[in-house]
């Protein structure tokens, strides 16, 4: 039996639920009050609602467009309104029938019917609408999942889309869904390297602020100090652009605010107090670390693990370099860098070890933490040689220390760059 709730606003007097009961209708409950509707549909969860409403206000328009948006079902409306606009409203809050001047017993099975049947049409529509609508959302997300995978694997427009398609059959989902996961994990990834980028960067700023400071080949470690600038620049650029504000502002903002106290140390007087430099820079290292961090949480992908490891040996490659030449050029508390050396250098061995471990390694990584190691063990010797120089010699041990350093930094990007191809295919 047809369940119908009855609504009488402003018709006390109204049949209305007698009638219905008497064409077979079942009517568990009378509202008198359209502050009622919201609760009594949840209680009965009627087939139908009936209302009687001689001259509808704004609060029974508010209370149907609610009932249309929460828990939709067919509605009839008996009422005296002709106003025109009344009736569009009436159609736009989910009404199906809008019966003017009365309803006459005999007409009630006729019209719940007509209700009935434009509900289920205009549920039959939006359902198609929806699907339409998930569609061409999918479309456009495979679209951008075949653009990843095309840049990682470099190949065709063609074989990105079989090879989605494939991987779409072989995990029983949709190919939005797939495309979803890929855009979802290439995004987190593309943040991971960038924040992780930073903390290398936070340190590599100070390390040639104090070269330049040295009077080691100052034009060249001018530029790349304005080079490392610039790149600090376009990566919270890019990050706050591509985040979720709501998600990652808090995180953002931090790394944002260290780099424009720290920057214009770098761009000021030579003179400028090496300590204050280090000390934002460290200032920045820590936020851009904890972004890191969350990203890589976010991810909910576990090669990105690789990647923050892999992106963070660009950091701790710095930073022992920068920790270095603050020995040399504050005597006072070469114990302090000297700590700080000997922390850079176990975590950055550590790294390695663990990307020698790590399930994705192919023979490009193992051949980029060869060229790394490398490249690592000559830098310690470079800081040793540089150490016990003096004079002139220690002038031409720095340059070639800061050499080293800067192929240890080249050797780690090339690892950083392979460990993250591999983890798209991983992942494609």
């Amino acid at each position: 039996m047809t369940s119908v709730l009855v609504l009488l606003d402003g018709a006390k007097a109204s049949p209305l639920a007698k009638d219905l009961q008497a064409a077979g209708l079942q009517v568990p409950e009378v509202l008198d009050a359209v502050h009622q509707l919201m609760a009594g549909v949840v209680r009965h969860a009627p087939d139908l609602v009936v209302v009687d409403a001689p001259l509808p206000g704004e609060a029974l328009f508010q209370a149907l467009a609610a009932l249309a948006g929460t828990a939709p079902r067919p509605v009839l409306v008996f009422t005296g309104d002709v106003d025109a606009q009344n009736m569009a409203r009436a159609l736009d809050a989910g009404v199906q029938v809008w019966a003017v001047n009365g309803y006459g017993a005999p007409r009630l099975r006729p019209l719940i019917h007509l209700a009935q049947a434009r509900f289920q049409r205009e549920q039959a529509l939006r359902e198609e609408l929806r699907d339409l609508t998930q569609r061409f959302e999918e479309r456009k997300l495979v679209e951008r999942a075949k653009g990843i995978l095309m840049r990682a694997r470099q190949i065709p427009d063609e074989d990105a889309f079989q090879l989605l398609r494939g991987a779409a059959m072989q995990t029983q989902q949709r190919m939005g869904q797939l495309a979803q996961q890929i855009i979802h994990s290439a995004r987190y990834a593309e943040g991971v390297n960038r924040a992780g980028q930073l903390r290398m960067l936070s340190q590599r700023v100070v390390k040639l602020h104090l070269l330049c400071l040295a009077g080691v080949d100052e034009a060249r470690h001018r530029a790349l100090l304005d080079e490392s600038a610039a790149r600090i620049d376009a990566n919270l650029a890019l990050l706050q652009r591509n985040l979720s504000q709501p998600t990652f502002g808090d995180l953002i903002a931090p790394p944002s605010e260290a780099w424009a106290r720290l920057k214009p140390l770098l761009r000021g007087a030579p003179a400028a107090a090496p300590a204050q430099a280090d000390a934002l820079a460290d200032e920045l290292l820590a936020s851009a670390e904890r972004l890191t961090a969350s990203l890589e949480s976010a991810g909910s992908v576990a090669p990105l693990r690789a990647l923050n490891t892999a992106g963070r040996q660009r950091m701790l490659s710095q930073r022992y370099a920068k920790c270095a030449l603050l020995a040399l050029l504050e005597p006072a508390a070469v114990s302090q860098h000297a700590q700080a050396m000997d922390e850079a250098r176990q975590a950055f061995e550590q790294g390695l070890a663990y990307l020698q471990a790590a399930p994705l390694s192919t023979p490009e990584i193992r051949a980029a933490m060869d060229a790394a190691l490398g490249a690592w063990q000559q830098m310690l010797a470079g800081a040793a040689l540089a150490e016990r120089a003096t004079g002139r010699e220690r002038q031409n041990r720095l340059g070639a220390f800061a050499t080293a350093s800067e192929a240890v930094l080249d050797a780690v990007e090339r690892l950083t760059a392979q460990v993250e191809h591999s983890m798209q295919l991983l992942m494609g």
